[in-house]
């Protein structure tokens, strides 16, 4: 520890070997050792206690629409960053469409990445889009650094981002797959969404019945039959439908290279507490029943669901309409991940360990950021949370950083504040202060 320019002291430290009492010592924004609690601090060091405030790896939400350029009117990356940094999240991967141009040319990848590289207040990487119409796209994006492809299977919801029918999946797939590289997938067959009831209005009921669970599981069976057939690497996105879970289980004990994700909101909000009209719930796919959430807590604990993560998806308040129907379907979570899941999480019997594991260490294998991220181990990016998780708040949409100020949360009061925010050893928020933007772009192979 004799380099160490900062030393960071807790009773509560969670490292891959449980939590513990440690000093963690930082030099260049990584972190060198992780010692015994009463280590002595090296002359010249900068000793921070944060008595018995638990210091954790930073999260790594790795599914974002920051949406800018083109729609920053929704969000952007001044103001995403800062959310996500006030919610102790120190990474994001951001999604390739709502922004203009959607992320499925490497000059598209080329303006998103200009536009960030001096708003960013966290580390940003980005994910790459599958088109019918841009196969010969996807090797240049991979070699540029992106982390994957996203690909839907029914319509986006924009325009510029169609879905993919079977033969141009199958097309996408097989030349991903010879990258060995990721597709993401938001896995809703088009053909029984369009065959559900639609019926418009303000009622959640019928939003509900419009977007069934066979639709997930009809998607994912075809996603799984085509990773098998290629051997490819395929991510199911926030998965939503308890039923899918057992052929998911059976799929990965075969050794189909799948992996999963759900989010806060389907671990948290049920649709039985959604009030007719309050389209700030409205998401796809839809927020279910309180049965079928305890079923996904039951795969998280089990290893079905691999991680956690928001799909921040905001957009104007005006978009959010009393209708569900033609609502901007869409939930932002940033600030309020962290709190959101331990909050349910520790009235389940789950520890804080356990939502390390899901929103930071399994979300940073999932990309290939798990030798610089995700665990607070020698070596790794000096990318810390310090939260106090005995402590609540009550969320007020005022206190929030996301540029639209819209939320599923609003008056509902949550387990753990976060302290401080530290990026490569920087304090980058405090108390609700902020430094200058000090994030930097990730690449794939960076």
């Amino acid at each position: 520890m004799s380099d160490a320019e900062l030393v960071l002291r807790s009773t509560r430290v969670i490292t891959p070997e449980g939590t513990r009492a440690a000093s963690v010592a930082v030099a260049d924004g990584t972190i060198t050792a992780v010692l015994p609690y009463d280590a002595p601090v090296p002359e010249g060091a900068r000793l921070e206690d944060l008595g018995d405030h638990v210091l954790l790896p930073g999260l790594v939400d790795t599914h974002v629409h920051v949406n800018d350029p083109g729609r920053t009117e929704w969000e952007g990356f001044w103001t995403a960053t800062r959310a996500a940094a006030a919610g102790g999240i120190t990474t994001l991967v951001d999604m390739p469409l709502n922004s203009l141009p959607p992320t499925t040319t490497v000059a598209h990848l080329r303006t998103k990445q200009r536009v960030a590289a001096d708003k960013a207040h966290i580390d940003v990487g980005f994910w790459g889009g599958a088109l019918p119409d841009n196969v010969k796209d996807l090797r240049p994006l991979h070699e540029a650094g992106v982390f994957g492809f996203k690909a839907f299977l029914s319509p986006s919801g924009v325009d510029e981002f169609p879905h993919l029918d079977r033969d141009p999946l199958a097309r996408s797939m097989a030349e991903i797959a010879a990258l060995d590289g990721l597709l993401i997938v938001h896995a809703e067959d088009p053909h029984l969404l369009a065959s559900a009831p639609q019926q418009p209005g303000p009622r959640y009921a019928d939003f509900l019945a419009s977007r069934p669970r066979d639709a997930e599981d009809t998607a994912i069976a075809q996603l799984i039959r085509e990773a098998k057939a290629l051997h490819a690497r395929v991510h199911i996105l926030h998965l939503s439908s308890s039923d899918a879970l057992p052929m998911i289980a059976e799929a990965k004990a075969e050794g189909v290279r799948v992996t999963v994700e759900t989010c806060p909101h389907y671990l948290t909000l049920t649709a039985e507490e959604v009030p007719d009209g309050a389209s700030e719930f409205k998401c796809c796919p839809p927020i279910r029943e309180s049965a079928n959430q305890d079923l996904l807590w039951q795969a998280l604990a089990d290893g079905t669901i691999d991680c956690v993560v928001t799909d921040h998806s905001p957009s104007t308040a005006d978009l959010k309409t009393d209708d569900f129907a033609t609502a901007w379907g869409g939930i932002s979570g940033l600030q309020l991940s962290l709190a959101a899941v331990w909050t349910q999480a520790r009235e389940r019997g789950h520890g804080l360990e356990d939502v390390v594991r899901w929103m930071s260490t399994r979300t940073s294998e999932l990309v290939g950021l798990d030798t610089r991220k995700g665990a607070i181990v020698a070596g790794r990016d000096a990318d810390f949370a310090v939260l106090a998780p005995e402590e609540t708040f009550t969320v007020d949409p005022v206190a929030l950083q996301h540029r639209n100020r819209v939320t599923a949360y609003a008056g509902k009061t949550l387990y753990g504040v976060v302290k401080s925010t530290w990026l490569r050893g920087q304090r980058i928020v405090a108390d609700g202060e902020f430094t200058e933007p000090k994030g930097r772009l990730l690449t794939r192979q960076s």
